[in-house]
């Protein structure tokens, strides 16, 4: 059901798109395709804004009191009581000792077996939109469209049938009778009441002869000229490019380095040149630089190293030609392992150099 409702939202949030902007024409399922975006043109305007509000200043005139004369009471009107004991009597009660009862004798149910074949979910297709990051402010501008087709899973339940239930068979048993001596009540209890009078007295006390007021004097408001940046032409797209789906999500470099280095050897160079500069050389795209460390170590240096490790690549992608401002470095340190390998966990050489690795995505 969850699975259903959350492809349904994509549904709507795709409608909501093809009315909003242009999609790539005749699209294929599986392909998935980045927009190229023109930037966002600014201006600097002036305003002048209300720094300091006009508010009333008050002054206080406190309030008088007068003395006055009560008469209050000092101790509530009462009643005494006079208690005269009850006196008893004793009888014979009878009363079942062990109550009768039912004993019952258990037949148990018998079972059988059967199957059938359920569809768990249905064959589906639609659009389906990733927000990359991008330069523009608005997330519209920053959507993949992808085209996709789900097809029908089914599920085979065995279940037990109930081939006769359960039931009993009743065994009446008789139940005990006895009695005991009891002390009844043969004069009730009784109370003599006596009432006893209130005690009053007269007290002073001060009390409001003029409440509290305020006199109010109003200060102005204070205003100041202000330069702000508004948007002076709207961006937006200009040209769809079909790029490979894995490319929108994280995939692995076979970039692995030694413990405590962030040095891109010889080797990795290869694999950088066979694997990102086809990519950034044949598509307008740019593309996040993710790299991590294994759980030894100092958690913060980690970070660190993290980060030096996809610098690294980013500076040797710039050295091959490659503009900067296509490239995002980010280190997540031994935040995202891809194995059991955390802190204080023994584990194998080659395990903790799996976590040792470099990926990417593109972003748009």
């Amino acid at each position: 059901m969850k699975k259903n409702l959350s492809f349904g939202l994509m549904l709507l949030l795709g409608i909501g798109f093809v009315n909003a902007q242009s999609l790539p024409a005749n699209p294929e399922p599986g392909k998935c395709y980045v927009k190229c975006i023109t930037k966002d043109e600014f201006k600097d305007v002036e305003e002048t804004i209300e720094v300091y509000p006009a508010y009333t200043k008050l002054t206080v005139v406190p309030a008088t009191y007068k003395t006055v004369e009560e008469r209050v009471l000092v101790k509530e009107a009462s009643k005494k009581f006079v208690y005269v004991p009850a006196t008893y009597e004793t009888v014979d009660v009878s009363y079942v000792k062990k109550e009768g009862r039912t004993n019952l004798e258990v037949i148990p149910a018998s079972f059988g077996s059967d199957s059938k074949t359920f569809e768990v979910y249905p064959a589906t297709s639609g659009w389906e939109y990733k927000e990359t990051a991008c330069d523009s402010p608005n997330k519209e501008d920053c959507v993949v469209a992808c085209f996709v087709e789900y097809p029908s899973q089914s599920k085979d339940v065995s279940f037990t049938t109930l081939a006769s239930d359960a039931s009993t068979k009743n065994i009446p048993v008789s139940e005990t009778s006895a009695s005991y001596k009891k002390r009844v009540i043969k004069t009730p209890a009784r109370m003599d009441e006596i009432e006893i009078p209130a005690e009053y007295a007269t007290i002073k006390k001060q009390v409001l002869d003029k409440p509290a007021s305020t006199t109010s004097v109003t200060v102005p408001a204070k205003t100041q000229t202000v330069t702000k940046t508004v948007l002076a032409k709207k961006g937006g797209i200009t040209t769809w490019e079909e790029v490979d789906c894995g490319l929108l999500s994280a995939n692995v470099l076979p970039i692995f380095y030694e413990l405590g280095s962030a040095r891109i050897t010889p080797a990795s160079k290869k694999i950088i040149d066979e694997t990102l500069l086809p990519l950034l050389n044949s598509k307008p795209v740019n593309i996040e630089l993710m790299s991590h460390t294994d759980s030894r170590g100092n958690d913060d240096f980690n970070m660190s190293l993290s980060q030096q490790r996809a610098n690294s690549v980013v500076n040797y992608l710039v050295s091959k030609g490659i503009s900067r401002n296509r490239l995002t470095a980010k280190g997540y340190g031994e935040t995202r392992l891809v194995n059991r390998c955390s802190n204080g966990v023994d584990c194998s050489e080659a395990d903790h150099q799996k976590n040792r690795r470099t990926e990417f995505r593109v972003l748009n």
